[in-house]
């Protein structure tokens, strides 16, 4: 039977970050994935300099032979409940310099999994989990004193440890392409400048992003009823609009999270850590997933590197303290007591003002400036 000190199940940026945060420790270090690498993943597929700064990437050379779109400001709008509607107030918001970057998560991942500088098993699926003692066993092969479950919302290791009774998550649907020329004549998106589109009800967003030639559509929603026709609204809302002048070649795929504080998912156990999207830890207003994934991974590797081969529920609480201190309480803010009526039309007409959309979905909400 194989062992090891650590043993990581999901090599998605949350894994792999938590890897490379041990890659000095001296611990023995192995991540399992049931796919094999590159894989794709649904995912907007931007990122914001924090990450970069944090996992000590060198963009030069990331952007040697991968999409790296440089990202100079966005262009925020709501979709009408008519969706042939044209009239629309679009809110541009120039930076005039790189203030994010797109990526295709095929390469980042795999990126990021081949540096970790752990031992990466692909293609291997969880089938069983046992507890033995002080020990973890996983599908009756490999031994491990720590369990860290990366796998996403359905981290197979989050759901081991216990049933999810919780708020909904968000559901999303989305599709990436490569354009061919024609239909790169008839995209008006600007590869520098992604387009985000809040839901008239403001319960999600739609995007449409060009990364070089590939082109990523895709609305999310945290009220999971009639995503499809949300979806669908929100394509021919872009067609009206004269944003893209033909159908994705793709079906969308689908995929779900829990936003901050809305999860019951317990982060740590005895000898057991959750990280990344298995720990719920997407951004509350933008969704956003991969930096809680790098943060949670480089926090959980602090913690384990303190508790000097003590992996108890106590010497691993430290962790939880992290995330409290950088994502907050997860409680209910004030303005979720507002009438769901009236904050919405507040809403629909903050969107409307550059100001707004600047300092607060940019700034605040995509881009995080208050966490730096």
């Amino acid at each position: 039977m194989d062992s090891c000190d650590v043993l990581i199940v999901g090599g998605g940026p949350a894994g792999s970050s938590c890897a490379w945060g041990l890659r000095s420790s001296g611990l023995r270090v192995v991540i399992l994935d049931k796919a094999k690498f590159p894989r794709n993943k649904v995912c907007g597929g931007w990122i914001t300099p924090f990450v970069l700064e944090a996992l000590e990437i060198d963009a030069e050379d990331y952007a040697r032979g991968r999409t790296f779109q440089p990202i100079t400001g966005f262009r925020i709008s709501c979709i009408p409940l008519q969706p042939q509607t044209k009239t629309v107030c679009e809110v541009d918001v120039p930076y005039g310099k790189p203030i994010s970057y797109g990526i295709r998560r095929c390469e980042f991942d795999e990126y990021l999994l081949r540096r970790s500088g752990a031992h990466v098993c692909e293609g291997v699926s969880i089938n069983s989990i046992e507890r033995a003692g002080d020990e973890w066993i996983v599908n009756g092969k490999i031994k491990t004193r720590l369990l860290i479950g990366a796998g996403g919302h359905f981290c197979p290791v989050a759901r081991f440890l216990s049933a999810d009774k919780t708020d909904q998550p968000v559901v999303a649907q989305e599709v990436e392409f490569e354009m061919d020329a024609k239909q790169a004549a008839a995209c008006a998106v600007r590869q520098e400048v992604p387009e985000l589109y809040f839901c008239h009800d403001l319960e999600g967003y739609g995007w449409c992003f060009r990364k070089d030639n590939f082109l990523n559509v895709g609305l999310g929603r945290l009220d999971q009823r009639a995503l499809p026709q949300h979806v669908n609204r929100f394509v021919e809302f872009l067609h009206a609009n004269g944003k893209l002048g033909f159908n994705p070649p793709q079906r969308m795929s689908g995929h779900a999270y829990f936003l901050y504080g809305h999860s019951r998912r317990k982060p740590v156990g005895d000898s057991v850590m959750l990280i990344g999207d298995a720990a719920g830890l997407a951004y509350k207003q933008s969704g956003e997933g991969i930096r809680p994934a790098v943060e949670s991974g480089l926090m959980a590797a602090e913690v384990i590197r303190s508790a000097k081969g003590n992996y108890g529920r106590d010497h691993l609480q430290r962790y939880c303290d992290l995330l409290a201190r950088t994502y907050g309480s997860g409680r209910s803010t004030m303005a979720s007591r507002i009438p769901r009526k009236l904050r919405n039309s507040i809403g629909r007409l903050l969107l409307t003002s550059e100001w707004f959309c600047r300092r607060m979905v940019v700034e605040s909400w995509f881009l995080h400036e208050s966490s730096t």
